[in-house]
C-alpha cells in the first residue's frame, strides 16, 4: 500500500510543482496586459496575486509601484520600489523611479545617492542619468 502512495505522490507532485510555476506566469502576464490598458485596480490584482505565490517577484513589485505612481499614493509607491531594490539592487527602473520620486519630496541627498548608484550599475537607462541630473539640479535652483 505505501508503493501505491509513493508512486501516485511521486507522479502528481512534479505535475502540481509545473501547474504552480505556470500559474505564477500567468499572474503577472495578465496584470501586465491589463497594466498596459491602463486598467490599474485590475492589473493590482494580479500582481499582488503574482506576489503571494512568487513573493521575490521583484517585476510585479515594480509594476505596483507604477500604479501607486499613477494614483500618486507616494509611500506606497516608494515601499514597493524599495522592495525592487532589495531584491535586485541592479533595477535600473526601480533607481530611476525612486530617484524621480525622491527629487518630488525634495529629498535631494538621497537623489544624487541614486544618480551615483545608477551611473555604476546602468547598462540600458544610462541616458535617464543625465535626465535626472537636469531634474535635480532646477529642483534645487527652485527651492
Amino acid at each position: 500500500m505505501n508503493k501505491n502512495i509513493l508512486t501516485i505522490i511521486s507522479f502528481f507532485l512534479p505535475l502540481f510543482i509545473f501547474e504552480l510555476a505556470q500559474a505564477k506566469n500567468i499572474y503577472f502576464e495578465e496584470g501586465k496586459k491589463l497594466f498596459d490598458s491602463k486598467k490599474y485596480l485590475d492589473s493590482k490584482f494580479y500582481f499582488e496575486k503574482d506576489i503571494v505565490f512568487n513573493p521575490k517577484s521583484e517585476n510585479s513589485y515594480l509594476y505596483l509601484a507604477k500604479i501607486f505612481k499613477e494614483e500618486e499614493k507616494d509611500s506606497l509607491e516608494e515601499n514597493n520600489l524599495n522592495t525592487v531594490l532589495l531584491l535586485n539592487p541592479k533595477n535600473e527602473e526601480a533607481i530611476y523611479l525612486l530617484t524621480l520620486l525622491n527629487i518630488k519630496k525634495s529629498n535631494f541627498f538621497k537623489a544624487k545617492e541614486l544618480i551615483s548608484t545608477m551611473a555604476s550599475v546602468c547598462k540600458i537607462m544610462c541616458s535617464k542619468k543625465v535626465e535626472l541630473k537636469k531634474k535635480l539640479d532646477s529642483s534645487q535652483k527652485g527651492k
